[in-house]
């Protein structure tokens, strides 16, 4: 009875497992047809370029979401209008991408900045336009005459040219936005400032205001020493200064040299300037080819500013330096975002065949590889016989620059470069040496 019975229990086993196997098929078609209506919903993928546009940027207004090849050839007449170029670039050539780059690029820099604008609630009024390109046309045009002859030059009509104004002054909102959102100086970041520049920046060195006669005949500074013994005013420096100085800096001005510094000087001159009493003649003496004679005037001692005093000034240092850096950050992560929602007709290719112009394409499309050559790379780098052979090649991976250690501070949050050294001599046959097992050790080949 029981063998029997396990005989009948082996089939419900088989029927468990493929029920078991069928619900695992099933979920997993759910699992497709869940996933592909997913994709569809959220647009995952690229999308395709409806016909009659060269290019389609997400997420922002429609009227200026589709760029239409129309649009595109426009621009592209302009920008051949801006080169003055002897003849039209023909398809191939390099100026042809480039001008066809730069056309594309100033279409899509209008979509991506009016998204931008629209996600960070900015705007810009007929009025500012208005404004703004009045501004524009007395600093860089001066007469209407000039701004005429620039819009038949350039094929841009008024309308262009306001579109482009108001792309300015969104532009402008942009990153005044996005810098005013840049976090403030801390405490600790403004002490560790002051204590790194204390010396260089806040202190002021110890120095002297002097009068000099310079000149390369000792016995002309001679008579005026004996001149200014009689009387050194002022008034009398003004009279010898002229006459017996070959210094044009100072004779103009009565041989007066403000704000002298001891590591400008040294010897006896340095003597002469920093130990000498105010109105003491000093010299002639022999510096530099020369005969100096020296009086100082006034002596002004050094000076550290306290964390009080440079306050203001370190926090405004670190304050544009935060800006700066927060608002590069924005502009890489907004070349990212506007990139990935951007897609481009393979048209767009068409006529370009240098790979590094061909990149500048992919940077903005997502939907468009690049070549994945650096962008220094001559083309001869990748070509099997060019007729001029590249002078170098760049690395295909990019190279990191680490720091010298002890470098980096608050004020050089990069350090200084750390110096490429010679290879050692004797490296590969230390390394040679390295790979050598020990004896006794089996070698995993078995040899």
């Amino acid at each position: 009875m029981g063998a029997k019975a396990g005989k009948r229990g082996k089939p419900q086993v088989d029927r468990a497992a493929g029920r078991q196997r069928l619900g695992l098929i099933v979920f997993g078609l759910l699992f497709i047809l869940l996933f592909v209506g997913f994709a569809v919903t959220e647009g995952i993928g690229s999308p395709s370029v409806p016909s009659g546009d060269v290019a389609l940027v997400e997420g922002v207004p429609a009227d200026v979401g589709h760029i239409s090849q129309k649009d595109f050839d426009r621009a592209f007449a302009q920008q051949v209008a801006q080169a003055k170029l002897k003849k039209k670039p023909q398809p191939g050539s390099v100026k042809y991408g480039e001008l066809k780059v730069t056309a594309l690029g100033e279409l899509l820099d209008q979509a991506w900045i009016e998204g931008q604008a629209e996600e960070l609630d900015l705007s810009a009024t007929e009025k500012q336009v208005e404004d703004e390109l009045a501004t524009i046309k007395k600093q860089s045009f001066g007469s209407a005459q000039a701004y005429e002859k620039f819009l038949s030059e350039s094929g841009y009509t008024q309308e262009d040219v306001n579109d482009r104004v108001r792309l300015q002054l969104l532009s402008t909102q942009i990153q005044e936005k996005v810098s005013s959102e840049a976090p403030k100086p801390s405490s600790e970041e403004i002490q560790a400032y002051y204590d790194a520049e204390k010396e260089s920046q806040f202190t002021t060195k110890e120095s002297r205001d002097v009068r000099i006669i310079i000149n390369k005949d000792k016995s002309k500074v001679e008579a005026a020493k004996k001149a200014l013994e009689e009387d050194s005013s002022p008034k009398s420096w003004e009279k010898v200064a002229p006459k017996y100085s070959n210094d044009t800096t100072s004779k103009s001005k009565g041989g007066l040299q403000e704000g002298i510094t001891e590591e400008f000087l040294q010897g006896p001159l340095k003597t002469a300037v920093f130990d000498s009493a105010t109105g003491e003649l000093a010299g002639p003496i022999e510096f530099q080819g020369n005969y100096v004679l020296v009086e100082v005037v006034k002596l002004k001692p050094g000076k550290v500013q306290t964390l009080g005093e440079a306050k203001s000034q370190i926090e405004s240092t670190l304050g544009q330096e935060k800006q700066q850096e927060f608002f590069s950050e924005f502009v890489s992560q907004y070349q990212t975002k506007w990139g990935q929602r951007t897609y481009c007709a393979s048209s767009v290719m068409d006529g370009i065949d240098n790979a590094q112009v061909q990149d500048e394409v992919a940077k903005r499309c997502a939907n468009i590889s690049s070549s994945g050559r650096p962008a220094n790379a001559p083309e001869a780098c990748y070509e099997a016989d060019p007729k001029t052979p590249a002078k170098e090649c760049p690395s295909p991976v990019t190279p990191i620059s680490p720091a010298l250690p002890g470098s980096i501070t608050e004020t050089k949050p990069k350090g200084e470069p750390f110096p490429q050294r010679p290879r050692p001599e004797g490296l590969e046959e230390a390394a040679g040496a390295a790979t050598e097992l020990p004896p006794g050790v089996p070698s995993p080949t078995g040899e």
